[in-house]
């Protein structure tokens, strides 16, 4: 909880100060029993009846005090705890950007979601209301039970007895709130992931017609979560009746212990009344100690889990030489291109692999990968599904490390470059398109939204054979489309994220199999503009030949190994694996394709 409790130090003085209201506060309300005792001894009894108005304007005096108290006591915490949960969210989130791609492998949307939503709600409320009351109670409790003291130390000795018994009732509820609370909020992770992915895939559920296999998986999910509610109910329903019995038989004891006392003339019927006003007030704190601690171990239960999401580390970073990263500023622009890039000067876009080899959890995914692609030339990779070509995307963008070997770009070890200058000079068509839920322009421009003129943005739908489409759109460039571009079809899509590569202009562009679900006439119209990019280093991946059979060198990957390697006419004539997919795909004959 250390780096939880550092977002509290930054507003230890407004605590000291809302403490502070809440001790005069609570010295006010402890001033109201000793006026119930003057009226009951001085104005009812002794009949001094000139004493009752002033007793009326005390207890309105208290009444106005704690409404000022009251109101800047709360204030005060719910601005903190307001804070502490900003910032630690941003900062959680902020953490979550910065690990690495592997670490996503393994923690699914939903878990993440529960911690930087539900999570930082319940560290939020803990440090503001559920905080407060916590405190209110332990120094209500203190003051009153000193008042009661001063009034009889005899009688104080009923709700000194019995008050542990409540203590001892909402500390093992508590205990076993926290472990219930601690799989409550693991089953909500995991609940969340099964509605992300359901909502997400919506059309793909319905394709294969497979919602009553997802609602059945859901119902699972949501039993388990109304079990582990139910366990949660069943632990108070357990203890909440006995703290409530016993503040009950306490108030009771006192009065017929205190009743004894009066009539042997031990203490007044005025302090018997005020005894009994401070009883009830030391009855609320303890009643509401076992609701608050549900809270409070919520709250510790949510720490651990974000702590445990803050002391994960990036296994991807910058080589402990390049401290600081790349520089903010932007340097001249590349000749051709016109935008800047960011730290010094700009890559031109040589790529080198030199025996590369990696492995992924263990599994052996690419072994012994040599080749050298020049700047400005074009390196088109084939193979089967899984024969490691996107793992190649990935560790040129180093989203994981080499096992062994290494890679270059103008004859630099990619681990010496800054992560965000290297990526940003690299354009990357992913195979799976994700589309953001904004307007079409707003999607060209990401990750230079500040730099891209309107006019750069067209020119690249254009390059991208997707100007025509966008026009027709109700809102042409500004049509808002939907969560991962939901309402596009899946070539429009693909389009779209193909402008995007090239509106950046960077040095690098990458593309995974992105022209899998275009027509054979807009992929020779998105080629033709490709060949105009002749600054930019291309790598194109892809499962059919039309894609690649014009790059300077293809590659075809096979069980992680470089099968075969040569331009389109030497691999033809090799009459391997490239020539037998070529047969495949266009079922022509040798003569056919010289």
């Amino acid at each position: 909880m250390n780096k939880i409790w550092k977002y509290g130090k930054r507003y230890v003085f407004l605590y000291i100060i809302a403490i502070t209201v809440m001790i005069l506060s609570i010295l006010l309300d402890a001033a109201s029993p000793q006026i119930t005792k003057r009226i009951i001894d001085q104005v009812i009894i002794g009949g001094q009846m000139e004493l009752l108005s002033r007793c009326l304007l005390g207890f309105l005096g208290i009444g106005l005090g704690r409404a000022v108290f009251q109101y800047t006591k709360e204030f005060i915490f719910d601005f903190a705890a307001s804070g502490i949960g900003s910032s630690l969210r941003k900062d959680l989130f902020d953490h979550i950007q910065s690990l690495s791609v592997g670490y996503f492998d393994s923690h699914n949307t939903g878990e993440l979601m529960a911690r930087v939503k539900d999570d930082v709600d319940r560290i939020w409320n803990a440090c503001g209301f559920v905080g407060m009351l916590i405190l209110e109670c332990v120094i209500h409790t203190c003051i009153v039970v000193s008042c009661m003291f001063s009034i009889s130390p005899l009688l104080t000795l009923v709700p000194l007895l019995v008050m542990p018994l409540i203590l001892f009732c909402a500390v093992r509820m508590e205990k076993g709130l926290g472990q219930v609370y601690d799989q409550i909020s693991e089953e909500t992770a995991e609940m969340n992931t099964v509605a992300q992915e359901n909502l997400a895939g919506v059309r793909t559920v319905k394709a294969f017609a497979r919602e009553p296999y997802e609602i059945e998986k859901f119902k699972r999910h949501n039993q388990k979560f109304y079990d582990l509610n139910m366990k949660q109910a069943k632990l108070i329903a357990r203890y909440q009746p006995n703290i409530s019995f016993l503040s009950k038989v306490l108030m009771m004891a006192v009065i017929v212990a205190g009743g004894l006392l009066v009539i042997r003339g031990k203490i007044t019927l005025g302090e018997l009344g005020a005894f009994s006003e401070y009883t009830s007030n030391v009855v609320w704190p303890l009643e509401m100690l076992g609701w608050l601690s549900n809270d409070f171990a919520a709250a510790l239960a949510s720490g651990r889990k974000i702590q445990g999401i803050f002391a994960e580390k990036p296994e991807i970073h910058d080589a402990d030489d390049l401290a600081g990263g790349a520089a903010t500023g932007d340097a001249p622009e590349r000749e051709g291109e016109g935008l800047p890039s960011k730290g010094g000067v700009p890559i031109q876009g040589q790529i080198c692999f030199q025996d590369v080899s990696f492995r992924l959890h263990g599994v052996p995914i690419l072994t012994d990968i040599s080749f050298t692609l020049p700047a400005g030339k074009t390196l088109g990779i084939m193979g089967m599904t899984g024969s490691g070509k996107s793992s190649i995307v990935h560790l040129i963008q180093r989203f994981y490390d080499v096992s062994s070997g290494r890679i270059t770009i103008d004859g630099k070890d990619i681990r010496q470059i800054p992560l965000a200058r290297l990526r940003s000079q690299i354009s990357v068509v992913m195979q799976d398109v994700f589309l953001f839920s904004d307007t079409i322009a707003e999607n060209i421009k990401t990750g230079k939204k500040e730099i891209l003129a309107q006019e750069r943005v067209h020119q690249a739908a254009v390059r991208a054979d997707a100007h025509g489409f966008i026009m027709e759109l109700a809102n042409r460039y500004d049509t808002v489309i939907g969560e991962r571009g939901v309402g596009l079809s899946g070539g429009q899509k693909q389009r779209i994220s193909i402008a995007r590569a090239i509106a950046k202009g960077n040095p690098v562009l990458i593309l995974d199999d992105s022209t899998s679900a275009l027509d054979t006439e807009t992929e020779k119209e998105i080629e033709r503009q490709l060949k105009e990019l002749e600054n930019s280093t291309k790598i194109i991946i892809g499962h059919r030949i039309s894609a690649v059979r014009h790059a300077d060198e293809i590659l075809v990957l096979e069980d992680g190994r470089i099968a075969e390697r040569g331009n389109h006419r030497m691999l033809m004539e090799k009459k391997g694996r490239y020539y037998q997919t070529y047969q495949v795909q266009y079922g022509k004959g040798e003569e056919e394709w010289q």
